[in-house]
């Protein structure tokens, strides 16, 4: 009998440790967002861009441009590494970008051109002619359709502030201005960029953004930024109306927190997974690290997430074999932080002597799937 049990407990252990032995193996890919600070090149254009001219402001020569451009990529090419064996994002949304020569330089350079990304860019109507766009690994994602839908705004739609708020609004008042057409009233700001395709064969839809900023204060230009959540809101249900079990994925620099108006109540993006209940739910993990104190940028000493990821149900809960949200972080390296000065511990960003990286830190998410 005694022999019986230590056999039968042998079994058990031995099947213990073969199934431990042949742990899970996922599939992952990296999905991340990185506002490029002023992504300029050296070539006067039809935009705004005296300031980033060898004779600007930023006296932008040659040299610092092309140190911008290794700066980045070297960011890019580390996002996500610590759990992704593919060692840079499949997917990348960014924004300030001037136009595609500079996304062209930028993926030429040694730490990404063998990773062979494709390029999505459109030019905006902005006033700076700072655009967004997607860069993909051409292997795994496959486009199938991008459009650049534009966000129709109007200075008219400014909020009234007491004297109390105006004052704070013109502390909070952002480097980046916001102009009316003399005509129509309406502000030019950037496009949302919406693209479909196929992430090793599961189509995946990306929204990319760069909200409207705060510049003349946060109270007074919110009405703007909450349009933009209302037209973020009505391209994924368009979305979902087609295909209800669309997998969407928005995300950007949304010059809000997601805390916002624009983002808990025109996109209605959840704090916790088990609050979503319908295809049209969004969950935000930005939320809870924003509770949690983390920040992507600092303004006079105060942290905020304003780059944000967001999915849609559909990668929350599938449990069929197919791609699914993992879990998001912020990418924040020692080398990405400032460490002397007035500015100690924020992003390190350009300035007129020598280039930097950004004002913001990169975010990320990853999708994983079971492999067969």
């Amino acid at each position: 009998m005694k022999i019986k049990n230590f056999i039968a407990l042998f079994v058990v252990l031995f099947a213990t440790f073969t199934a431990n032995a042949q742990a899970k193996k996922y599939i992952v890919h990296t999905v991340a967002f990185y506002n490029l600070e002023n992504l300029f090149d050296t070539i006067n254009g039809t935009n705004n861009d005296e300031e980033w001219l060898p004779d600007g402001a930023m006296r932008w020569t040659g040299k610092k441009y092309k140190k911008k451009l290794n700066n980045l990529s070297k960011v890019l090419s580390e996002i996500g590494t610590s759990e992704n064996p593919n060692n840079s994002p499949t997917l990348i949304g960014g924004c300030e970008i001037e136009n595609r020569r500079v996304l062209e330089d930028l993926v030429k350079q040694p730490e990404l051109i063998n990773k062979d990304y494709g390029i999505i860019h459109f030019d905006s109507p902005d006033k700076r002619g700072i655009d967004v766009a997607l860069l993909y690994q051409k292997k795994h994602f496959k486009p199938t359709s991008f459009v650049n839908i534009p966000l129709m705004i109007y200075k008219n739609q400014e909020v009234k502030v007491d004297k109390k708020d105006k004052d704070k609004d013109k502390e909070e008042e952002s480097e980046e201005g916001v102009e009316a057409d003399v005509k129509s009233n309406r502000v030019y700001t950037r496009d949302q960029l919406l693209v479909t395709g196929f992430l090793d064969g599961e189509e995946i839809n990306v929204i990319v953004n760069h909200w409207p900023s705060r510049s003349g204060g946060e109270k007074r230009s919110s009405p703007y930024r909450e349009a933009a959540g209302r037209l973020n809101r009505k391209i994924m249900d368009s979305l979902i109306k087609i295909n209800p079990n669309a997998k969407i994925i928005t995300m950007g620099d949304l010059n809000d927190g997601s805390y916002n108006k624009s983002v808990k109540k025109e996109i209605g993006a959840k704090l916790k997974k088990t609050e979503l209940s319908e295809p049209r739910d969004i969950y935000n993990p930005f939320e809870q690290m924003a509770k949690d104190g983390n920040a992507t940028l600092f303004y006079r000493d105060s942290g905020d997430i304003f780059d944000q990821i967001m999915v849609s149900q559909q990668l929350i809960t599938p449990d069929n074999g197919l791609f699914k949200y993992w879990k998001a972080g912020i990418f924040n390296k020692p080398y990405l932080i400032q460490t002397t000065g007035q500015y100690k511990g924020y992003p390190l960003r350009n300035n007129p002597s020598e280039p930097g990286f950004s004002d913001h830190f990169p975010v990320y998410i990853y999708l994983i799937k079971e492999k067969k």
